[in-house]
């Protein structure tokens, strides 16, 4: 009398058919009415997306590529003196000015190197003891004193004209079209953009 009836459902029977019952409702916002309304929770489920990347394999890939765009812009950047995209140590508009300046003019400094590789050179095909030696260390060192006095009144100049452009010079300005002009102007980054003798306004 008071047992279970035979044909009461069970729980998992119950369970069974919501499910089946969620798995129909069709998805589609244009399909027909008369459907059931998902929840809010089935909603808010339904947008959630993982804040990480289930498969980290793809996400390594996907910040590979991303880095390599970067690498291009930047590199990119170099060639046509690309604001945006240029390293932070080339920003600024006293920097572009710096080496718009320094390309425009003739530098001793760049050609130094060249002269100390020669020097390695006849260093190693003239004896110890030849008077050619000492004359062609004294010069060497004849053209490193012309360039560091070069280097001094290109330091001066530039910091005159960088004030009359932006009233003040930022710190490292100097510095850094200083280093510019000891460069091989065919190696310079950001490429020159500026024609030896060419005014720079």
């Amino acid at each position: 009398m008071f047992g279970r009836k035979k044909d009461a459902p069970s729980a998992q029977s119950v369970a069974d058919e919501l499910a089946a019952q969620a798995a129909a409702r069709p998805t589609n916002p244009q399909a027909a009415k008369g459907t059931p309304t998902p929840t809010r929770r089935e909603r808010e489920a339904a947008n959630q997306r993982p804040l990480v990347p289930n498969d980290r394999g793809a996400a390594k890939v996907a910040q590979r590529d991303a880095r390599r765009e970067d690498q291009a812009r930047m590199r990119r950047a170099l060639d046509t003196g690309e604001e945006r995209f240029l390293p932070v140590r080339d920003k600024g508009p006293q920097k572009r000015f710096a080496r718009d300046f320094v390309d425009s003019r003739f530098s001793l400094g760049e050609y130094v190197m060249f002269a100390a590789l020669a020097i390695v050179i006849l260093s190693l095909v003239i004896p110890v003891t030849s008077n050619t030696q000492i004359i062609v260390f004294g010069i060497f060192w004849v053209m490193v004193l012309a360039v560091a006095v070069d280097s001094v009144f290109l330091s001066r100049k530039l910091k005159r004209r960088l004030r009359e452009k932006f009233g003040s010079v930022d710190s490292g300005v100097t510095w850094y079209g200083t280093m510019r002009s000891l460069q091989f102007r065919r190696l310079r980054l950001p490429k020159p953009l500026v024609k030896r003798g060419q005014a720079v306004k």
